[in-house]
């Protein structure tokens, strides 16, 4: 590997601790991992006002899911 592409990568390694702490301090709830992929899909011009919808749609899927599941173990 070249001196040039460690440099690169060292950066965008750097760049997405960054972006992780103003996450965490933003209280996200996205991990490092998850965070990385939404940066990938904005990078390749995913809307990012449309990408923060479909994360919050598929949260809110989500906890209905958890309740659903829930209220019938419950019963």
């Amino acid at each position: 590997m070249s001196t040039r592409e460690a440099d690169r990568i060292s950066a965008a390694e750097e760049t997405l601790n960054t972006l992780f702490d103003i996450s965490q301090l933003l209280n996200t709830g996205l991990d490092k991992e998850t965070l990385a992929t939404c940066v990938g899909l904005i990078e390749a011009g995913v809307n990012p006002e449309a990408l923060a919808a479909v994360i919050q749609e598929l949260r809110r899927e989500s906890a209905a899911a958890r309740s659903a599941r829930s209220t019938t173990n419950g019963r």
